[in-house]
């Protein structure tokens, strides 16, 4: 895990709160330009966010977002208590969902919440187990190398 020095803030997300969702994201994204972060930075950060929360939102119980700003890169680690990924391969796939219909109805899971979170980031990783959740690190490069 990044240096809790660069920990801007843990944000707190409920399963099944479809009303706040966005809401974590947008925070995230004001605090960045707050700080001066450039535009084309903050929007790959607010999709990894957005989709993030969608996904413990649907998905989970609950979940953390944590946001670490580190000079040359930012760091987003989503944890959440939930079902897991069976398949990891099959739910990076573009398209896939196992949502169920209420999510649909809503307008969330069209299958591409991990492919664009994996797309806007610079490094990506991810971690579950069935019934052991989902333990996702994504790295934006601030600064080119």
């Amino acid at each position: 895990m990044p240096n809790d020095e660069y920990l801007e803030g843990i944000f707190y997300i409920q399963g099944r709160d479809f009303v706040d969702a966005g809401a974590v994201s947008s925070e995230i994204k004001k605090n960045l330009k707050e700080k001066g972060i450039p535009e084309s930075i903050i929007r790959k950060v607010a999709v990894i966010t957005f989709e993030a929360e969608v996904n413990i939102i649907s998905y989970a119980d609950q979940g953390t977002i944590q946001l670490f700003v580190e000079p040359d890169a930012i760091i987003i680690a989503a944890d959440d208590i939930g079902q897991g990924i069976p398949d990891i391969d099959l739910a990076l796939q573009e398209g896939y969902s196992t949502a169920d219909d209420s999510i649909r109805e809503m307008g969330f899971g069209a299958g591409m919440g991990l492919a664009n979170i994996k797309k806007s980031s610079d490094i990506f990783e991810i971690n579950s187990e069935p019934g052991g959740g989902v333990h996702l690190k994504c790295t934006i490069n601030i600064k080119e190398k």
